[in-house]
Parts: C-alpha cells; structure tokens; sequence
C-alpha cells in the first residue's frame, strides 16, 4: 500500500467501526507508529480492529446489560497481534520485495525525500536552543542537508537506509530533549501518559506499555517544543 497511508487507513477503519468521529490521542498514535515500525502490515492491524470490534459486538448481543464502548485502539491490541502472527505465518515462503520496489510502490522520488530532509533542516535551524539539545539540533540539521544531498544524487531505492538515520536522529534530539527537560514537565508528562494507558493495562504486556509510553513522552516533548518529525512518513503528498 501507499506508504502515506499507514495512519489514516487505520484511523479511518477503527472511526468506521466505533461509528463516531473520535479523534484518535497521542497514546493512539504512538500504538500505531509501534505497529508501524515494527513491521506490523496494515492489512494486519485493519483485521485486528474488525476482530475486536466483531467480538465486542458479539458480547453487546449476548449480555442483557451494557457493554463498554471501545474507546482507544489499545482495546484492539492483542486482536492486531493475533492478525499479524496469522499472516506472517500464511506468508512464509513467499518471497520479499526489494528496496526499489518498495520505493516505488510508496511514491517516494529523490527529489521529494531530498526537498524534505533541507525543510525540516531549515526549521531546525530556526530553533534556539542552548547546551546539548541546541549542539544536538544543530548537528541534526547539517546531518539532513548531507543527506538530502546524497539522496538527490542517488535514488529513491535508498528509502530504508535513509528511514534507518532519521529513526536514529530522532532518538538522539528525543534523549538529548528528555536530559535538558524541567523534571516537573517530565513528571506531567509522564503522569498523562499512565492515566491514558490505565484502562489498557490489562490487555498489553509490560514491554509494549513501556514503548508506548516512552513514544507518548517522545511524541509530547517534540510537539512542546515545536520540533519537526523527521520520519518520512510524515512528508507531505503534495
């Protein structure tokens, strides 16, 4: 599918199945971009969401009193899991796609994945900061024209080595952020993650909840700071 696509197919379907509106949160985002990152296709976490919509339907039938709405996508997590496991086990034996064909298929061009390295290098540079986290912007910003530069004289087959640095950009602004941060921010932060994850606890393992918080803390503190993603999924289509 259209790399781009990721988030709003999967928004798309849990508001369609919910059948309301409900703008997904910061702890919804992050579940996704773990899913994301960790490989989980979309057609995988479209198929958990129907499961645990059509079990919660299936138990609303049944029970004379009423049942609770599902609220967050935390509530289809192990349904995802469960759908993923599936198709990777259907899936063995059949062969992968290349790095060319992956770029193709997402509507990456050099030129684009280029023009939006030098933006967010722009905006970085933009940004005054002292002490670590400003050497660290500063640092991140040349490290995206440099690299805006070989992949305007390469091509867009280079999609996953460049996704792999900014991955890795990003975790080092995001440490260098949480060292520098006001301790009292951190704890506010922290403490809204924990409420949003409280009804959820129940249905994910120790491991997740940790990456879904530290990707609700990352998440919050680029946003506060009025600092760029730098994934490519987050390029504009236009």
């Amino acid at each position: 599918m259209n790399y781009f696509n990721y988030f709003t197919e999967i928004e798309e379907r849990f508001q369609q199945r919910r059948g309301s509106l409900l703008l997904l949160s910061t702890l919804d985002w992050a579940l996704i971009e773990i899913w994301r990152e960790s490989g989980i296709p979309v057609e995988a976490v479209l198929r958990g969401i129907d499961d645990a919509f059509d079990k919660q339907d299936a138990k609303r039938a049944q029970a004379s009193a009423r049942s609770k709405k599902i609220n967050g996508l935390a509530w289809c997590a192990q349904s995802v899991m469960q759908a993923a496991e599936a198709m990777s086990e259907a899936a063995i034996g059949a062969s992968s796609s290349t790095e060319e064909t992956v770029a193709q298929e997402s509507g990456f061009e050099a030129h684009r994945i280029a023009a939006y390295l030098e933006k967010n290098a722009q905006i970085l540079d933009e940004i005054l900061m002292d002490g670590v986290t400003g050497e660290t912007l500063r640092a991140s910003a040349a490290k995206l024209r440099a690299l805006a530069e070989q992949v305007r004289t390469g091509d867009a087959s280079q999609i996953e080595s460049v996704e792999l640095t900014l991955t890795s950009m990003e975790e080092r602004i995001f440490s260098a952020l949480k060292l520098t941060a006001d301790e009292d921010d951190l704890l506010r932060l922290q403490e809204q993650a924990a409420r949003e994850l409280a009804p959820y606890r129940g249905k994910m393992q120790g491991a997740q909840i940790r990456q879904i918080q530290d990707q609700f803390l990352q998440k919050k503190l680029l946003e506060e700071n009025a600092l760029p993603r730098l994934s490519l999924f987050y390029m504009s289509q236009g």
